[in-house]
């Protein structure tokens, strides 16, 4: 089976625990106005790789990677289920930690045989790292032209299957860096008994070069990029609502 790959990167540190070996699918359905990918978006192009030729690739590197382990991001790599499915299984028989990077927007439940595959993925995927860009689904559909029931749906799944989940979201100024939004986030995932890690980060403008580049118009043209110390308050506001969350179901 080839896979479409629009980039390797060998020593990732950001796309999960430890160094790790990073693959950006290509096609994604999102259309995010902060995405700094978007010549990820179209499925075509890129290069043709085969599970055995990745896999070739991490065992040559593979001392660099004792504490860290195989990541498939993009794009969104849900487009390419079927390779993502062999490369996982592939990378678990060798004992390689496996980190699915996504947004899950292509998750739906009541397919019985998309949900056979995400069955099959799940038992050979150590971490998620789901991204929740909006919470409120107008907003969402605003921020993304996707829904998100199917997403924060996804979140539920992972966690019934046990799955440890590492959460990331952006702020961006008075879209998604708003308390009411903040703390509905915070209640959300504070029901997610596999919740390992929370990531808040910043919106910063960096992707405008990009965008110039390839031609496109920046959605965010002229947004205010946010600090490190937004972050902070606003991950603030996360947790207190997790921790609200946790308390309630406690007591229930």
């Amino acid at each position: 089976m080839i896979g479409h790959i629009h980039s390797i990167e060998t020593c990732g540190t950001v796309d999960g625990p430890g160094m790790r070996y990073v693959v950006f699918f290509k096609g994604c359905p999102m259309r995010c106005k902060y995405c700094h990918n978007p010549d990820t978006w179209d499925p075509s192009g890129g290069e043709d790789h085969t599970v055995e030729d990745l896999l070739a690739q991490y065992e040559s590197l593979k001392p660099f990677y004792k504490n860290g382990g195989l990541t498939a991001t993009g794009g969104e790599p849900l487009l390419q289920i079927d390779f993502l499915i062999e490369l996982f299984e592939a990378a678990h028989a060798k004992g390689i930690h496996t980190c699915l990077d996504t947004s899950g927007v292509i998750f739906h439940r009541d397919n019985p045989e998309l949900l056979a595959k995400f069955d099959r993925l799940m038992k050979v995927t150590n971490l998620v790292m789901l991204d929740i860009k909006h919470i409120d689904p107008d907003e969402h559909m605003e921020l993304c032209k996707q829904p998100n029931d199917n997403i924060l749906d996804f979140a539920k799944y992972i966690d019934e299957k046990g799955v440890d989940i590492w959460i990331r979201h952006v702020l961006v100024k008075d879209i998604t860096y708003v308390d009411k939004y903040l703390e509905a986030v915070g209640y959300f995932i504070g029901g997610l008994k596999h919740l390992k890690a929370l990531d808040v980060l910043p919106y910063h403008s960096m992707g405008e070069v990009k965008y110039e580049k390839l031609g496109m118009e920046y959605p965010l043209k002229g947004m205010e990029p946010l600090t490190n110390n937004d972050a902070i308050e606003a991950k603030k506001i996360i947790i207190e609502s997790i921790k609200r969350r946790r308390a309630e179901d406690e007591d229930k």
